[in-house]
């Protein structure tokens, strides 16, 4: 089976009477065209998808194949993140950590609360946040929030 196209998302789609598959793709996984996975169900399928989800990418819920008694949605599972908060009087630091993370070229998002962030977590990272005076740096499991996403893409770029 090939899955070709987003065709919205779960909630906008009648499920009644119908199977939900997922099929789990990964953060960095999510701006890539094509990819062969298994559904939670042990159904393979390949997905290849047009040059508009190198900008919109795959996200939670969005709904990538159906037919009368099927649907197959995508499952961003939760990965290792750094949350990141400033203490009280230090908000002023929030450009650094900003700026920080951007050159690294890591995904940043707004986190739960004002004047959080949240980015992936990767031990260099972490060391560089919590050396930031007056930055508070945890490491969780989490699913990402791509509507909460700051930077313009989600790439895994590394140096």
């Amino acid at each position: 089976m090939i899955c070709e196209k987003i065709l919205g998302k779960l909630q906008e789609f009648d499920s009644s009477g119908k199977e939900i598959e997922y099929v789990d793709i990964e953060w960095h996984e999510a701006f890539k065209k094509i990819h062969k996975k298994m559904t939670d169900h042990a159904r393979e399928i390949g997905i290849r998808m047009d040059d508009s989800v190198l900008k919109r990418g795959l996200f939670q819920d969005d709904v990538i194949y159906q037919d009368n008694h099927l649907l197959i949605v995508v499952n961003t599972p939760p990965c290792e993140v750094i949350e990141i908060s400033m203490a009280p009087g230090h908000e002023k630091m929030i450009p650094k950590v900003c700026y920080e993370i951007g050159n690294r070229h890591a995904p940043l998002f707004f986190g739960d609360e004002e004047n959080t962030f949240v980015t992936i977590y990767n031990e260099p990272m972490m060391q560089m946040l919590v050396g930031i005076h007056g930055v508070k740096a945890e490491k969780k499991m989490r699913k990402l929030e791509f509507d909460r996403r700051i930077s313009a893409s989600i790439h895994n770029h590394h140096h």
